[in-house]
């Protein structure tokens, strides 16, 4: 769905910083200045290589850690800081995560109808029993699950499935956002067509936004509306799906999606493959500050540096 920019970001986050102390002399430094938007009912996808900062993003927007520096606005609460009891009841019902890996991040002693309704237990979202259970069998069966597998536990179940499991777990809570954390990488190509195609029906029908985090470009390409393009913990490029994959300006932007393989055999024994290495590339991000290239399509750079890609460009 095309995003109407002139309302109000669901999320809005501004400035995100998260280092990890390794030890007295050494801190990494995750993820650096990171700012973006996600409005109501859209997917946002964000992308990079293997540790980038992108899961990393993801856990410090939903307070698993806690934010080093920078502003982080959920549905008109500040959740960056220290928040209030009612702002935590609020943010652990209207925001979800979907993690990587379906199997670590299911309980292997619990059955899975106890695994999708931990939610409406811990917040009490239910008044009998009966309207607990009928929950449960409802969001199996929009997940495409029968109501008996509520009964079995998540070794029974295939990768697939049990990552269906998790988007149920996450979407009984009837979330704003649901964080999508690489949630298709660990399953076949096959399996992730079916789990991304039923991510978007879910959307369509309760209107859910998605911060959608994976490193696959042409998945990133096929459910998101807009894309950020994320490196060594920096924001370097973001804008909508079209002005991403047609006008890339970043040289490592480039460099992505000059690696994606083509279906045809004989286009792809002519592609050529850019290659990019910070360390050589003269840029430094931390000078860089984010150039409008048109419509929401933003670049981080000096301007020495928008001005000659834009000079290649023409």
């Amino acid at each position: 769905m095309m995003v109407n920019e002139t309302k109000t970001p669901l999320l809005s986050v501004k400035g995100l910083k998260q280092y990890f102390k390794v030890s007295s002399n050494y801190t990494v430094h995750a993820v650096e200045g990171v700012s973006f938007d996600i409005y109501p009912g859209e997917t946002y996808g964000l992308v990079g290589e293997s540790g980038s900062g992108k899961s990393t993003i993801g856990r410090s927007i939903i307070r698993l850690y806690d934010p080093t520096d920078g502003t982080i606005l959920f549905n008109g609460m500040d959740i960056s800081k220290k928040m209030s009891r009612t702002d935590t009841q609020a943010l652990r019902t209207q925001m979800q995560m979907i993690f990587q890996d379906p199997m670590a991040s299911l309980n292997p002693r619990k059955k899975v109808g106890d695994i999708i309704g931990e939610g409406l237990d811990i917040h009490h979202m239910y008044h009998t029993h009966e309207e607990r259970e009928q929950k449960i069998k409802s969001i199996l069966a929009k997940v495409g699950l029968a109501p008996e597998h509520a009964s079995r536990y998540p070794h029974q179940f295939s990768g697939g499935q049990r990552q269906r499991v998790g988007i149920a777990r996450a979407l009984i809570m009837n979330p704003k956002l649901i964080i999508a954390d690489e949630c298709i990488s660990a399953l076949d190509v096959s399996i992730q067509a079916q789990v991304v195609n039923l991510m978007k029906d879910i959307q369509q029908e309760t209107g859910t936004a998605y911060l959608f985090i994976a490193h696959d470009l042409s998945m990133v390409k096929y459910i998101s509306d807009r894309i950020g393009v994320l490196h060594l913990g920096h924001l370097l490029e973001t804008g909508t799906t079209e002005e991403i994959f047609e006008n890339p300006v970043h040289p490592y932007t480039r460099s992505l999606l000059s690696a994606i393989p083509a279906p045809n055999p004989i286009v792809e024994k002519k592609r050529i493959a850019l290659s990019y290495d910070y360390k050589t590339s003269g840029i430094d991000y931390n000078k860089g500050t984010d150039h409008l290239v048109s419509g929401s399509h933003y670049v981080k750079c000096t301007d020495e540096e928008f001005d000659k890609w834009r000079n290649q460009e023409c």
